[in-house]
């Protein structure tokens, strides 16, 4: 699962979470206050003595090198990771001035010695152990899909008015459920679904659309085997499971265009969006930040930087990954990206989801539009023509199109954000003739 010396995301390391609750009090324990003496070394090793009730600290170990990580800690706890070691890995994967490279202690050392002896002994059995593992993950995942089906089908067999009625306990339930089946893309989408009923006036035909989209998914892994690989490892990567990237690196004048935090419980994602000035290709960067501890990457929205990106492997993917930040020169931006009319976006969207079913939206540049009021809402028109994009509710509630309609002034304007079935989401804009970006959102 992880190359020796080569750090974890915090996405990766809470997929190992035995369960939600672990989660939650692993995300809590991801910060350097608890913890001291903690460290790692170039053979995958982390160690660390993390602050409890007690006065003696708990002893936390975790061996990454190899198909599938081994944990050592000296708290009572019978899950495997514990809620330490979840927190040590957290911290270890934060940041490398989070922890240094060092000698491990005896304690650490010692047990160390005595896995991997163990390890080596059986012929091929790190390999054999990691392929039974994601065997036995992959079936939790299919049960639990099975169950999801049942509890859909229950859902409208009994009329999508009960879904109002039973309240948002049912759907806690069941995203508890998926999250023991360790497959946390479906929790979250089920933990959308019980919001939905709340949404307001229209909430049945949405909640309809999400259900069938469930449908679909849950049908696709159950199918995974039939399918084309580039879709089989989005359909992976929609139930949970995590990736590496991978194939040949894509080097280019890449161009941030945008960068917003979405906080989610203990957890904040930051989505950086970066196009290529030569290769016209878009890349996302995901970055991660546990407990109270801000992402590691940041890129501000109107710099250039010349690097390689290696792509997360599926159909339609944009994720990728950026080398360590500090090794980065970034220059201003010349120029925003070429952009596209409002159909144009839309039929880009519409292609799109032909890759990827579950895709919210997808990036897209607008030249030339002006921004309308229209009726309780307003809307991105095109300055030549009658056509128009309206802007997603989640934008109406921020300051985000009074500081476009202060840019636009009346006029066209170049701007770059997230067009999907909900509308446009704008997240950067350029004046006309103007080079310089303005964000629409609070990073």
């Amino acid at each position: 699962m992880n190359q020796q010396g080569v750090r974890w995301t915090a996405e990766q390391v809470l997929t190992l979470a035995p369960d939600d609750a672990s989660r939650k009090t692993g995300s809590s324990l991801g910060t350097a206050e608890p913890w001291s003496e903690a460290g790692c070394n170039s053979s995958g090793a982390v160690w660390g003595l993390c602050r409890g009730s007690g006065s003696t600290p708990y002893r936390t170990v975790v061996d990454t090198a190899g198909g599938s990580p081994a944990y050592k800690c000296s708290c009572p706890s019978r899950k495997s990771p514990c809620k330490h070691a979840l927190g040590l890995l957290l911290l270890w994967a934060a940041a490398e001035s989070a922890m240094r490279e060092a000698e491990a202690p005896d304690w650490a050392d010692e047990w160390l010695a005595a896995q991997r002896k163990q390890a080596s002994q059986k012929t091929g059995g790190k390999p054999e152990r990691a392929r039974r593992r994601a065997e036995q993950r992959a079936e939790r995942i299919t049960i639990g899909a099975s169950e999801l089906e049942q509890r859909l089908a229950d859902l409208l067999r009994g009329g999508l008015a009960a879904a109002e009625q039973t309240g948002y306990g049912l759907w806690e339930e069941t995203s508890r459920r998926m999250v023991d089946a360790q497959a946390p893309g479906l929790a979250a989408r089920v933990r959308e679904l019980g919001a939905v009923p709340a949404s307001g006036p229209g909430w049945p035909a949405r909640l309809l659309e999400e259900c069938a989209l469930l449908h679909l998914l849950d049908a696709a892994w159950l199918a995974r085997d039939r399918l084309p690989e580039p879709l089989a490892a989005t359909v992976r990567t929609r139930v949970g499971l995590t990736a590496s990237a991978g194939g040949p690196p894509v080097r280019d004048r890449w161009l941030v265009l945008a960068q917003y935090d979405t906080p989610d419980g203990n957890l904040v994602a930051r989505r950086i969006w970066l196009y290529g000035r030569e290769s016209r290709r878009m890349a996302l960067i995901l970055s991660f930040g546990a407990g109270s501890r801000a992402p590691e990457i940041a890129l501000p929205a109107g710099m250039m930087l010349d690097t390689e990106l290696t792509y997360y492997p599926g159909a339609g993917q944009l994720r990728a990954d950026v080398p360590n930040q500090p090794a980065l020169p970034l220059v201003p931006i010349d120029a925003p990206p070429p952009g596209v009319g409002t159909i144009e976006a839309i039929h880009a969207y519409a292609d799109a989801l032909g890759d990827d079913p579950w895709l919210d939206s997808w990036p897209v540049t607008l030249s030339r539009v002006i921004p309308v009021p229209s009726g309780d809402t307003w809307q991105l028109a095109d300055a030549k023509g009658d056509s128009a994009l309206p802007v997603t509710p989640s934008a109406l509630s921020r300051p985000t199109l009074w500081k476009l309609a202060a840019l636009s002034g009346g006029g066209p304007v170049t701007v770059f954000g997230e067009c999907g079935h909900r509308g446009f989401t704008p997240l950067t804009a350029w004046s006309d003739g103007s080079a310089e970006p303005v964000p629409l959102t609070e990073s």
